[in-house]
Formats: structure tokens, C-alpha cells, sequence
């Protein structure tokens, strides 16, 4: 099954709105078509950005995360500065978290600091796309199968 790490744009998106493709990750993940992977640093940035910009999704949050089959990958404090020398310090937990978890794909919504950075992917080893990239791929790897 592919693994997918969500960063905490992504899970703040999917509890933000029940349209799109942070969401419809989720209902995947629920249907079992994929594995979501996340950290506790993940977690608790999504908890904290959704408590000053949309604290009414709060609720959705602790819904999706009690519903969500999640695997939590922590990463060690070494591994994070390692990755933060590839990457803005904000983000090191998180590619960090991702490395250590050998996921398929890390999905994000962070056009500055990791789509499209082609070092970031490479130190991770693993691509780095957006949620409708991680659906498209999902769904070619259904029917090839």
C-alpha cells in the first residue's frame, strides 16, 4: 500500500475544508486505499496554525485524527539537524520525520520552502508533491494493479 506523509499544511487543509485534495486524502486513508503517515510535530503545528486562523476547525481536527488510521513517525533530534541542512529549520522535522518513515510521497502545500525543491526531495528520498498530485498518483497505482 503507499505510504504518504502529510505535513501540517496538509492536515490543516483536509480539517479547514471538506473539499479538495487534503481531504479527499483522508477519505482514502479511511477507505484504505492508502497509509497516511505523520509526526507529533506535525500534530501540534496543525493545533496550534488552526487555533489562531481557524479555531473553529479544531473539533474537525481531533475527528479526523481519532478516524484517521495514522502511522507516527518521530524522528531523532540528529536527524532533524541533518535535515535542517537541507531545508529551512521550520521544515527539518518534518522531511526528517519523512526520511526516517520511507514513505512513498510527502505531500504538502508549502510552494516556498519544499515543492519544487529538487535538494530537499533528494535528501529525503522520496518526492515531494501536492495532495492532487499524491491522488493522481494513487489512482494510476490502482488500476496498473
Amino acid at each position: 500500500m503507499t505510504r504518504i506523509f502529510m505535513d501540517s499544511s496538509v492536515l490543516f487543509s483536509a480539517a479547514f475544508s471538506a473539499q479538495g485534495g487534503s481531504r479527499e486524502l483522508i477519505r482514502m486513508a479511511i477507505r484504505g486505499e492508502a497509509t497516511l503517515v505523520i509526526s507529533d510535530y506535525v500534530i501540534e503545528e496543525t493545533k496550534r496554525n488552526l487555533s489562531r486562523k481557524a479555531p473553529q476547525a479544531g473539533e474537525i481536527t481531533q475527528f479526523i485524527l481519532s478516524q484517521v488510521p495514522f502511522e507516527i513517525a518521530n524522528p531523532e533530534k540528529h536527524e532533524v539537524l541533518a535535515a535542517g541542512l537541507h531545508v529551512e529549520l521550520k521544515d527539518a522535522p518534518v522531511v526528517a520525520a519523512a526520511k526516517k518513515a520511507n514513505v512513498d510521497l510527502l505531500t504538502t502545500l508549502d510552494k516556498k520552502h519544499l515543492l519544487e525543491k529538487s535538494n530537499v526531495a533528494e535528501f529525503a528520498g522520496v518526492p515531494i508533491v501536492t495532495p492532487e498530485d499524491a491522488i493522481t498518483y494513487l489512482r494510476k497505482t490502482k488500476r496498473s494493479s
